[in-house]
């Protein structure tokens, strides 16, 4: 409920405590992923959310249940755009291509996503243990992926003994090591892997390397089939 502030010769000003703390958040994300938690300032975050150091210390308490914060809120963004994609109704390869694209498509929107489970990494998940929603952020996310694997198998479309969470993994390692990396490996590969047409070409490679791993036939093998079926036809 938003609160009236009343100073003497001035007109009333309205404190709204959530549009503070989704401030604070937002000016928080920017910081950690731009210094990690060690670097990050408390005072650099009060001045980006034009909120004062108290006010920040009301709401999260602490440096690490702010950044603990930030974090879930990462996470728990990923997780619900993913919920919005709807791949219960398409066709299991469609939909592991739907969610190939999505996760890639994601991480390019999203670089400060990446930065900050870079940094966590670096801490060995030490804050993130803390959390109590990480299984609930995720426990659709792995489900989802392993029905439309049931779905593949049932239909004869995906061979059987693929391990979900793995495959889980693979997704998100082929995009994340990709554009974490891009800068250093142009420069090893003496091209630019951010280039528009770069990007393209390396998500064509993941969609293929992800639907190779699971399909009963290669890609290449099923198009060869559908083009003898329709000669026989």
């Amino acid at each position: 409920m938003a609160v009236a502030e009343v100073n003497p010769g001035k007109a009333k000003r309205v404190r709204n405590p959530d549009a503070t703390r989704l401030r604070v958040l937002q000016a928080a994300t920017t910081e950690f992923a731009r210094h990690g938690f060690a670097g990050a300032r408390i005072d650099a975050i009060a001045l980006r959310a034009k909120a004062n150091k108290q006010m920040i210390y009301h709401y999260f308490h602490s440096k690490q249940d702010l950044y603990l914060a930030v974090l879930e809120e990462a996470y728990g963004d990923i997780r619900r755009s993913e919920a919005q994609l709807q791949v219960e109704h398409l066709e299991p390869v469609e939909a592991l291509s739907t969610m190939v694209r999505f996760t890639w498509d994601y991480y390019l929107r999203h670089p400060e996503f990446l930065a900050l489970v870079t940094n966590e990494n670096l801490h060995r998940a030490r804050h993130l243990k803390r959390s109590t929603r990480m299984g609930e952020l995720h426990g659709l996310f792995r489900v989802r992926l392993a029905d439309i694997l049931s779905r593949g198998q049932r239909k004869r479309v995906f061979r059987r003994g693929v391990d979900a969470d793995q495959l889980n993994l693979t997704i998100a390692a082929i995009g994340y090591y990709y554009l974490n990396n891009r800068f250093t490996n142009s420069v090893i590969y003496q091209k630019d892997l951010g280039a528009p047409e770069a990007l393209e070409e390396r998500l064509r490679f993941n969609l293929d390397t992800v639907l190779r791993m699971v399909l009963r036939e290669s890609p290449a093998q099923q198009n060869r089939g559908k083009r003898s079926r329709g000669a026989d036809a």
